[in-house]
């Protein structure tokens, strides 16, 4: 059942339409370039619009998950295709896997605590989460390979980008949870010293460390390289005319690299250029 007819699923043509408009995304994250005020995580701001960290990258991060599925689901229906490959199901899988982890595990459970976020930063993230389902999902879902044939002779290339697509996941998984531990040390600290002095513990939603375990010995953003071989294997896997998931790949490079690099002068401002030492923002011995 379509929501809003030609669009969501979209008829090829809007989804044409959606994928060449997506590629010009790296055009807007110039700005980042530019400007410093980011209103996320570390350079949050206190606003009264701010949205409470949790609840907005829940909402903003499933969007992306939701959309796909809704037109894995629907779109080949309206197309005549009674099964779709097990190939696009297996990349599906692995588009869904990511996002149940960043947008339900990670913020409802397993963060301590997050910033705020402002509403502007919200509404291009869930902008930015329902193109690029959009286009992956309607090459999942009968405009990309619809027939097991079409995935045949490319079987052991799938297999290394799967293992790549897992590494760059359990990478990004095992940094993130770096960065719980030093909220959740800082938070335990909290607790008995307040419990001590008879006082409710303090709010660690704003504590910062640098952190120093696995890749974050070289870089400030390791998480943010994992993510980036994540989704270079999710390309091989689907190939190098895999267009959208070439397009994922290089709007999350376009909008982080630049994010690390303001990130790495936060660090700098506040800790010092000696304690950030030589590690680099986020390609170790590079940038």
């Amino acid at each position: 059942m379509a929501i809003v007819q030609n669009w969501m699923p979209p008829s090829r043509e809007n989804w044409e339409l959606i994928c060449r408009i997506w590629q010009y995304f790296p055009v807007i994250t110039t700005i980042q370039w530019i400007l410093d005020w980011y209103p996320q995580g570390k350079t949050s701001t206190d606003s009264r619009f701010n949205i409470p960290g949790k609840i907005a990258w829940a909402t903003m991060e499933m969007a992306g998950f939701i959309t796909l599925l809704y037109i894995m689901f629907t779109l080949p229906s309206e197309l005549g295709i009674k099964e779709l490959p097990w190939g696009n199901w297996t990349m599906a899988g692995c588009f869904t896997i990511h996002y149940t982890y960043r947008a339900i595990l990670s913020p409802l459970f397993l963060n301590p605590s997050m910033s705020p976020i402002h509403p502007l930063v919200w509404t291009l993230a869930f902008l930015f989460q329902v193109f690029n389902s959009t286009s992956i999902g309607g090459w999942l879902a009968g405009y990309g390979p619809t027939t097991v044939h079409e995935w045949a002779g490319r079987f052991w290339i799938m297999e290394i980008g799967l293992v790549i697509w897992a590494w760059g996941l359990l990478g990004n998984m095992f940094h993130d949870d770096d960065l719980r531990e030093i909220r959740r040390a800082t938070d335990r600290k909290q607790r008995k010293e307040a419990e001590k002095l008879g006082k409710p513990p303090e709010s660690i939603h704003k504590v910062y460390m640098i952190p120093k375990n696995g890749l974050f010995q070289y870089v400030l953003y390791a998480h943010y390289l994992c993510e980036w071989i994540e989704w270079a294997g999710f390309w091989i896997v689907g190939g190098w005319n895999c267009h959208p998931a070439r397009a994922f790949l290089v709007n999350e490079i376009a909008t982080m690299l630049p994010r690390a690099l303001q990130g790495k002068r936060w660090y700098i401002k506040k800790f010092g250029k000696e304690k950030v030492g030589n590690r680099k923002a986020v390609i170790p011995g590079v940038l």
